[in-house]
């Protein structure tokens, strides 16, 4: 007889069980803005992390089981560290990892992997002019070459713009839209050297479907990016009404607390290569009991399979 005595084993339990439902042949990416995921004070953001939310951090990862997690508003290294051994302590281990630096020192974008990084092309000092004054690319992009299995590799962009947050030296939507002009740019970049990419594109856009930043990123024609639109595993399933339209799903990832809104600003977008690849049906946004205590935002994860059709 099996006695749990650690919430440890509990974890170890969950993931080994979510290994085997999603079988040998597949793998999940997800994407988590873990909200000031910080182990000590910076200038602009005085609180680090509690214990309780970084547990129900780690109980949200630990309930998506993703092979490669994408993270938004990871603190310096010893936080993404300190995360990392976390995990692992509790039965989850990702080997790999990557941080990136941009021009904002208190709020990075990073990666945990299970599987193994092959390559690694970061995006730490991108530019744009806005108004005649030169900005930079504030939390820089992530741009990965992973190895899913012998013979698949694919190209993960992860990437956190702007906040609808005003700021004092230039308008937030514009600098939100630049930002997104240079991600769609090294998504080009991308197809020009290599037209059949496998392409994941993720991370915390802060804005709408029918943005431009956003629109702008999925871009249009032959290379138009496929949105998952992850939603809640709740059992609505009712098709839209509207051909224009999308079904009334429950697809909000953040809690926007100064209008008391609910929007999806998260996203994991596909090349058309690695959409043939994608499995809807395990594609969803994680809801789970209150979330709020780890995060304004919920994470969302993709399934995919490695083998042909």
């Amino acid at each position: 007889m099996l006695k749990l005595r650690l919430p440890g084993h509990l974890f170890l339990l969950l993931a080994l069980f979510g290994t085997l439902a999603s079988g040998a042949d597949t793998f999940r990416v997800a994407t988590y803005n873990v909200e000031n995921y910080l182990d000590q004070p910076t200038e602009s953001r005085p609180q680090p992390k509690s214990a309780d939310a970084k547990a129900k951090v780690r109980e949200s990862i630990h309930a998506l089981n993703p092979d490669v997690l994408a993270l938004e508003e990871m603190g310096g290294v010893s936080a993404l560290m300190e995360l990392r051994s976390s995990l692992k302590t509790e039965g989850l281990d990702f080997p790999y990892w990557e941080w990136v630096s941009g021009e904002d020192t208190n709020i990075h974008v990073a990666v945990l992997s299970k599987l193994p990084i092959v390559a690694r092309r970061p995006h730490t000092n991108e530019v744009f002019l806005l108004d005649g004054r030169r900005f930079y690319v504030s939390r820089g992009f992530a741009e990965l070459d992973i190895r899913a299995a012998p013979d698949f590799t694919f190209t993960l962009i992860a990437a956190h713009l702007k906040s609808r947050r005003a700021v004092p030296d230039a308008d937030e939507a514009e600098e939100r839209l630049q930002e997104a002009k240079i991600l769609r740019g090294v998504v080009d970049r991308d197809f020009a050297d290599h037209p059949n990419a496998k392409l994941i594109v993720l991370g915390d856009f802060n804005d709408v479907k029918d943005s431009a930043p956003v629109k702008g990123i999925i871009g249009h024609g032959r290379y138009k990016l496929v949105d998952t639109r992850p939603a809640e595993r709740n059992g609505d399933n009712t098709p839209a009404d509207k051909p224009w339209f999308e079904p009334r799903n429950i697809t909000w990832t953040h809690y926007y607390g100064k209008e008391d809104t609910y929007s999806r600003v998260d996203y994991i977008l596909l090349s058309s290569t690695l959409a043939q690849d994608w499995v809807k049906r395990e594609t969803y946004v994680l809801s789970l009991p209150n979330w709020g205590v780890a995060s304004d935002h919920r994470p969302i994860v993709a399934t995919f399979e490695t083998t042909d059709k």
